[in-house]
């Protein structure tokens, strides 16, 4: 079962893909909404979604082109307060984008904290069940004002030096009121980073993440992660400037999901009642690593099977003078 978000003149709904038309939900304005309620019935998500189908429905081929009146959102997302929203993930958990980060950061014959963390991966990150693995790389991204949508544009800021793609798939959560985390699904992803800024120094890793990112269109409530085939490519203008096949899922990864989430949701403050979470699992490949510098316009494409139409996103440049961000006394 695949979910949409849609929004148009202020108003939101959530439909339920099935080929090129979205059936619309009856009584729920979001994903979030019909989370909650599934979770106050005693529910599957996908059975309340299920039963909820209104009869109305919306053209996608419409939708998804920006035809319509009606936009897609963020296939996940907090809908009335996006600082509730903790957008996060974690890297070198593929070994061909831990292969790109070591040669990024590679200057000597000795094993680069990059690789050794892979490798702690592939050592101790696949526990047997009901067991902690070893601890992943871990990075914060923002909170929910920072998601956007399949077509919007992803930013470089004025003081950036870059902006790449980095295609992964991203949990969506909801923490209930019992402090439990509840995953609503997996959704495609975008995890927007500045590579020309991290490759100056890996302590850099951090700020290098603070970037525009983008998840959906569609929420898979029911996927299947164990081995996921995929393909991302680079746009400019009707030329593929760049295509690169990818792959993720448990069979592809140093980690089971299992110990990702875990470790993310260890933290006493990673389960607030309430709150919304996106967490990226990790990149197999990026355009960067192959010596690719996006231009303006540049449309980034990410698709894995299974998981519904590809997410389109352009880069946007801005190119205005940089400014000092003065800090006035209260």
């Amino acid at each position: 079962m695949r979910l949409v978000q849609l929004e148009s003149g202020g108003g939101r709904c959530v439909a339920l893909v099935e080929g090129n038309h979205l059936q619309v939900l009856r009584g729920f304005a979001s994903v979030y909404e019909l989370a909650q309620a599934a979770i106050g019935r005693g529910m599957r998500l996908g059975a309340l979604a299920a039963e909820s189908v209104s009869g109305r429905t919306e053209d996608y081929d419409a939708v998804y082109a920006g035809r319509s009146d009606w936009r897609l959102l963020p296939a996940g997302d907090h809908p009335t307060e996006p600082a509730r929203c903790l957008v996060s993930g974690t890297g070198l958990t593929h070994l061909a984008s831990a292969s790109r980060r070591d040669a990024m950061h590679a200057n000597t014959a000795q094993l680069t904290d990059s690789m050794r963390m892979y490798l702690w991966g592939e050592e101790g990150g696949r526990p047997t069940a009901g067991q902690a693995g070893v601890a992943p790389e871990w990075f914060y991204k923002g909170n929910g004002t920072i998601l956007r949508a399949h077509n919007q544009p992803l930013l470089v800021p004025r003081f950036g030096e870059d902006g790449g793609e980095e295609p992964e798939i991203a949990g969506v959560y909801l923490i209930d009121a019992e402090g439990v985390p509840r995953r609503l699904g997996l959704t495609m992803g975008n995890e927007f980073s500045d590579h020309k800024h991290e490759r100056r120094n890996y302590l850099y890793l951090a700020s290098s993440k603070l970037r525009t990112c983008s998840i959906g269109p569609e929420l898979v409530v029911d996927a299947e992660f164990g081995a996921v085939a995929g393909q991302v490519s680079i746009l400019r203008g009707d030329q593929v400037l760049w295509r690169h096949d990818i792959g993720s899922g448990e069979a592809r990864m140093s980690h089971t999901l299992a110990n990702l989430e875990h470790h993310h949701f260890k933290y006493e403050q990673h389960r607030r009642p309430g709150d919304v979470h996106i967490h990226y699992f990790g990149a197999d490949a990026f355009s960067f690593g192959d010596g690719l510098e996006l231009a303006e316009g540049d449309v980034m494409q990410v698709q894995f099977e299974g998981f519904g139409r590809p997410l389109r996103n352009p880069v946007h440049i801005d190119r205005s003078p940089d400014a000092l961000v003065a800090v006035m006394p209260c």
